[in-house]
């Protein structure tokens, strides 16, 4: 290891990222949250996007991130940051506009924004947080939820046959042709979160570059809805999530 490789933003474990303001995070301990919006600060600062970049945030856990990134940021009505992030990037062009979104939200009441910005091609990046479950609000279903799984309106376990199965949507934004990122990746280990950090780094890429649009889902844990420790939590989602979310790319153009 040189000299270099010590000051590398990927190789900073402990130092606090510019960007973020001293305020402390409500998320709960071993929240996938705090992680992501680490990785997020770090690349715009690295980016030199600090005075470019517009975060559109809507109802959730997501839309508390505007009190921990010092960025300017626009709120949106529950689902529609997609369409909020599209009026910003035609409007400002030359901005780097990205949303920020959990699964209840994005693949439930803003599914027809994600699908439809995203087949347009939007120049912008979707953050995308997938845990499964509705967080913020009491832990219910969400369209992500796996099949048996446990949640506060499922208390015997998903019945798809009641229910539905589990909604894949990344699978189905990756088969647009507006979108030229389609990626799964998650935040429970180092190597992970680099992982997460390249993988943002070029959807934010590709929204200045105009080629489209980018959504990076991060598979993710609500250690205080799936009631486990946060230790059992990360378990649970390599066994459990990870099959049914695969890590990895399903379309990088």
């Amino acid at each position: 290891m040189n000299a270099n490789d010590i000051v590398s933003p990927e190789n900073l474990v402990y130092a606090k990222p510019e960007l973020m303001n001293d305020n402390h995070m409500h998320y709960c301990p071993g929240c996938s949250h705090g992680v992501v919006h680490k990785v997020i600060a770090e690349v715009i600062k690295e980016l030199g996007l600090q005075e470019k970049t517009i975060g559109v945030a809507p109802v959730g856990c997501a839309v508390f991130a505007y009190k921990y990134l010092d960025i300017d940021w626009q709120e949106a009505a529950h689902g529609r940051a997609p369409a909020v992030a599209t009026a910003v990037k035609r409007l400002l062009p030359d901005r780097m506009v990205f949303t920020y979104q959990g699964d209840g939200d994005l693949a439930a009441i803003g599914t027809a924004e994600t699908i439809h910005a995203a087949n347009r091609g939007e120049n912008i990046a979707i953050i995308f947080i997938n845990n499964g479950i509705y967080g913020m609000t009491g832990g219910q279903m969400a369209p992500t939820t796996l099949s048996n799984m446990v949640t506060s309106t499922s208390p015997d376990g998903r019945d798809v046959q009641m229910m539905g199965n589990p909604l894949k949507i990344l699978d189905m934004l990756a088969l647009l042709d507006g979108v030229c990122l389609a990626t799964r990746t998650s935040v429970h280990t180092a190597a992970a979160v680099k992982k997460t950090r390249r993988m943002i780094k070029l959807a934010f890429e590709n929204a200045m570059a105009g080629k489209g649009t980018s959504i990076v889902e991060v598979v993710s844990t609500c250690n205080a809805g799936w009631k486990m420790t946060p230790a059992a939590a990360n378990d649970w989602m390599v066994e459990n999530m990870f099959p049914m979310y695969p890590i990895g790319d399903l379309k990088n153009i």
